[in-house]
């Protein structure tokens, strides 16, 4: 593979390691990586995507967090001890800070929550080098964040309050009085 402008350029090394255990969904993006001139090995579980890793390490993998025998991070693992230069896309239907943080440290490139698009997964495989953007000149505060992420929630559910407390684990009477006050000021 070559590097030009920053962009891994597909030749040879477009072997690609997909596991997931939703068969649907790995099927599909076979299909599409397959599309996009990959060459996929699919795997549905832990053990599965470990042999292909030590008996065909990929240039690229695709690897679902939470798998019926066990977690993605273990074949992350396996693929690092066969060969380190795996660029790897973890995806998650459960995506929080904890497990985002745990693929970046075990070797994955990015951390990407299901559903996941193959363009979105392209990208994320061949983008070697991925600046932050410049931060904005007048961010939300925390709490602004806060009170968007639950009325978002609470439009979700339908303006249904008890669903909504339900889904953001906190009591009913907690949300209705945030629900009453107006957002938060920005300065």
């Amino acid at each position: 593979m070559s590097d030009v402008g920053g962009q891994k350029q597909l030749g040879a090394g477009k072997s690609l390691l997909l596991v997931d255990d939703d068969k649907p969904l790995r099927e599909r993006l076979r299909i599409a990586m397959e599309r996009r001139g990959f060459k996929v090995l699919a795997a549905e579980s832990v053990a599965e995507g470990i042999k292909f890793a030590r008996s065909e390490p990929p240039d690229f993998a695709v690897i679902d967090l939470r798998l019926a025998d066990g977690s993605g991070l273990d074949v992350v693992a396996a693929l690092r001890t066969a060969r380190p230069d795996t660029r790897i896309v973890m995806l998650t239907g459960y995506g929080n800070i904890a497990t985002a943080v745990a693929a970046v440290k075990a070797g994955a490139v990015d951390y990407l929550p299901k559903p996941a698009d193959a363009d979105q997964i392209e990208a994320a495989l061949l983008n070697l080098e991925r600046p932050l953007p410049k931060p904005p000149e007048n961010p939300m505060s925390a709490d602004r964040v806060r009170w968007e992420h639950i009325q978002r929630v609470y439009e979700q559910c339908d303006r249904n309050v008890s669903e909504t407390a339900r889904r953001l684990n906190m009591h009913r009477r907690t949300l209705q009085r945030i629900l009453s006050k107006y957002a938060p000021r920005e300065n």
